[in-house]
């Protein structure tokens, strides 16, 4: 019995770890949204070609991510994520030291690959350590360190930028990600290689339709997110026309309700997954829709509707890692790295499109295109939980099916018993 607990407590000792990297990786991803204004007062630019820098982060993540994961996928997964840190706090220490534009960006694109490595593997590493029937709830705490760094991360760092200087804040991330760091080596289990998956699983993953419906969802949902959100800094103090300290406060308002987010998905969603599922991309659907007629009604209506958008945005990437975990339970790095690819892909795109939207209609208008994307994607969810959930994926052969209208009930019980697909 004692040594059952001390399992536990070293297995949820390694989940906080990397929630707390988690913590670090998305406050570094997202910080320059809130520093939009003072970069591009530091370089002389518009604010709308500083925000290409974010555009750049994500095609370079997503250009990345399925080529470095294949590369390191025989590497131990601890010394993985050290490598991974060490080139994280390089970065961020020429981010800090960058006295040009075109430097800036060079290291944010040395943050990119190493973002493109973490997020990769992060996700299936939780679930993998994780106490037996904790898989929710250790994605919900990977969840939390991005609510955190929403609620924490983010503003802090916008007002460093306002007190000290943007660089500052760069400077500030690496020496935190040195702490992380070394909580990682510390807490973490030996992690070998395995269920990778390889250049060989490919065609095994474009294979099931559902699968390549959550990543066409995917693209849909954050690029309309991004597209508003990219610009959510400038929007308020533009359109909205709110003070610095406003601004702050609705950053903190939109991180922060990913933390209640964070609780309902791990108590709710094993019993009400379509419901979150849906339901999630409905209402960042309409919040972006609401955004402008927000921006000119009272400032407590945008910081509520800001926080209902935080919270629908938290809950929908949850459960899409759920989804595309369950979709590919032997080849996890692989179809997560294809799913990192595909959410930067979302982002740079939101921000080229909300950059669009800016120059050439306005500012107001980002929530209105953004939830037109967004429709499309819940189109999507409709038809894929539609769908029973193994039709048409590959399987050893010689083992039966049940019936395609058989009850979800007896394919979740198949589906544990007999799923197998090559490596």
């Amino acid at each position: 019995m004692q040594q059952s607990v001390h399992a536990n407590r070293r297995a949820w000792g390694g989940v906080y770890a990397l929630a707390l990297s988690a913590f670090i990786f998305n406050t570094s991803e997202f910080v320059p949204v809130g520093l939009l204004s003072d970069i591009a007062s530091s370089f002389d630019m518009r604010v709308t070609q500083v925000g290409l820098m974010l555009t750049i982060y994500a095609w370079v993540v997503a250009l990345a991510s399925l080529p470095l994961m294949l590369l390191t996928r025989r590497i131990e997964r601890r010394h993985l994520l050290m490598g991974t840190l060490v080139l994280f706090i390089a970065a961020h220490v020429v981010c800090g030291f960058a006295n040009s534009f075109p430097l800036l960006i060079a290291g944010r694109i040395g943050i990119a690959f190493s973002h493109a490595v973490f997020w990769s593997i992060t996700a299936s590493l939780a679930v993998r350590i994780a106490p037996p029937g904790k898989q929710a709830q250790a994605l919900g705490l990977l969840a939390a360190g991005t609510s955190i760094a929403m609620v924490l991360g983010i503003p802090t760092g916008r007002v460093i930028g306002d007190l000290i200087g943007w660089r500052i804040t760069f400077l500030s991330i690496g020496a935190v990600a040195a702490l992380v760091m070394i909580a990682l080596r510390l807490l973490l289990p030996p992690l070998p290689s395995q269920k990778v998956g390889s250049l060989a699983s490919l065609p095994i993953l474009f294979r099931r339709k559902v699968l390549i419906g959550l990543y066409l969802l995917t693209i849909a949902v954050v690029t309309g997110h991004f597209t508003a959100y990219s610009y959510i800094e400038p929007f308020s103090q533009t359109v909205a026309r709110l003070t610095a300290r406003e601004t702050t406060i609705l950053l903190l308002v939109f991180g922060g309700m990913g933390i209640p987010a964070t609780i309902l998905f791990g108590r709710w969603y094993a019993r009400r997954s379509n419901v979150m599922f849906v339901g999630s991309i409905a209402l960042v659907a309409a919040c972006l829709f609401a955004l402008a007629t927000a921006a000119v009604s009272e400032y407590w209506m945008l910081v509520t509707l800001c926080g209902v958008w935080g919270m629908a945005i938290l809950v929908f990437g949850l459960a899409m890692q759920a989804r595309v975990l369950e979709r590919a339970p032997e080849a996890t790095d692989v179809a997560m790295s294809i799913y990192s690819g595909i959410y930067n892909i979302g982002i740079g795109g939101g921000a080229l499109l909300g950059s669009q939207v800016s120059d050439r209609l306005s500012l107001r208008d980002v929530g209105i295109v953004g939830s037109a994307m967004t429709i499309i994607g819940l189109l999507i969810s409709f038809w894929i939980v539609r769908r029973r959930p193994d039709v048409g994926m590959p399987v050893a052969p010689g083992v039966p099916r049940p019936h395609a209208d058989a009850p979800p009930g007896i394919w979740r019980r198949w589906r544990e018993r007999h799923e197998t697909a090559p490596r």
